[in-house]
């Protein structure tokens, strides 16, 4: 492997590492940024997607922006799922009304030492629509 290619694995792997330590609140903020300016979703699918329960045994649909922070959740109950993308306009036409409706939570952005965000589907819906008009 060249000096080149090996400074460029260093360098994402320090980026998702001081991606993965930020707050809940500011994997948020980015998780709605960078969905708005990709227009796609990740999240986990073995045989059905990868789901969670809050404390209050609530489901809950774990999403993220990309697929890297995606498989770095790829283990223990969810051992063997792997990353698979959706739209941006899947999740706001069609996910979205269907968890509401199933009173499942969206769950943004979980990292291995973290859940994550579990805002309501109607807020994530708001601050994506939000999102989108600034670009």
């Amino acid at each position: 492997m060249s000096e080149r290619t090996l400074s460029a694995i260093k360098l994402g792997a320090q980026q998702l590492a001081d991606v993965v330590t930020l707050s809940a609140q500011q994997r948020y903020t980015r998780f709605v940024q960078q969905v708005a300016r990709s227009g796609e979703v990740w999240g986990l699918y073995r045989d059905g997607w990868a789901l969670a329960r809050t404390d209050d045994g609530t489901l809950v649909f774990a999403m993220w922006p990309a697929s890297e922070f995606a498989d770095l959740c790829a283990e223990y109950e969810w051992d063997g799922y792997e990353p698979q993308a959706f739209a941006l306009d899947e999740l706001m036409g069609d996910l979205l009304p269907q968890l509401e409706e199933d009173g499942v939570l969206p769950g943004i952005f979980y990292t291995p030492g973290d859940r994550g965000l579990t805002p309501t589907a109607y807020m994530l819906r708001v601050d994506l629509e939000r999102a989108l008009g600034e670009h």
